[in-house]
């Protein structure tokens, strides 16, 4: 299962991506081979890697540096995460990612502006015609809310390490609308979090997740399914 989940910060990306594993862990039994993470969500600065593995010290020391390395370790990031070794794996599941980068690059890093070197918002759809030659069937997972949404969330349960400022929010909602509309990735799910619970937002994604099931998931379902019936 090839996913990338993209979304306005406190739109419900992690929550959803969460609820996904237990899901998969369920229908499809864990992946194989089994990685050391179920998903990849360390493309927002200065979120560099998997949980706390990077200390405090070394977090500060990388956002103390330029622009120009914040943006070459920028695409190591998306050399690494689009290398064939990830997409032999039963699942690659990225969160952010590329569209993400577009988005806070330009915005609070110093790099990705239109026309300069590295400019993100075109390298979009190069990263995407990537992901189409290794894995077409991947799925662009879109988590939505509403502007009034994110800063109620944002006001009750503030991120630690955002970035995120509210004068902006309501151009960068905007800004992944754009994005998600005019990706090449023609698989596509959009999960509004407004109102709805976790619960909901799941069974939203299951249901419309149900076509888009590539052949290779569906015999993973059925086999697991078999399993489970067999040992009662």
């Amino acid at each position: 299962m090839n996913l990338i989940i993209v979304g306005m910060e406190y739109a419900g990306k992690t929550t959803l991506a969460d609820e996904i594993i237990k899901w998969r862990n369920d229908v499809m039994g864990k992946p194989s081979p089994l990685g050391i993470v179920e998903y990849h969500d360390h493309f927002t600065f200065p979120w560099l890697g998997h949980w706390d593995e990077i200390s405090e010290e070394d977090m500060a020391t990388f956002m103390s540096l330029g622009p120009q390395l914040k943006e070459m370790f920028s695409r190591y990031q998306f050399a690494y995460h689009l290398s064939d070794q990830l997409y032999r794996d039963s699942d690659h599941i990225l969160l952010g990612f590329h569209i993400e980068d577009a988005i806070f690059a330009p915005r609070y890093y110093g790099f990705g502006k239109k026309g300069e070197y590295g400019d993100r918002s075109s390298g979009v759809r190069a990263v995407e015609m990537e992901v189409m030659e290794k894995a077409p069937e991947t799925v662009l997972v879109h988590v939505k809310a509403t502007p009034e949404v994110i800063r109620e969330r944002m006001r009750t349960k503030p991120h630690e390490r955002t970035h995120l400022k509210d004068e902006h929010i309501d151009e960068m909602i905007e800004e992944f609308d754009y994005h998600v509309g005019h990706s090449l990735l023609r698989n596509r799910i959009v999960l509004d979090t407004s109102e709805a619970t976790v619960e909901q937002t799941i069974a939203e994604f299951v249901e419309q997740m149900g076509p888009l099931m590539s052949h290779e998931d569906r015999v993973r379902m059925q086999a697991h399914a078999t399993l489970k019936a067999a040992k009662g």
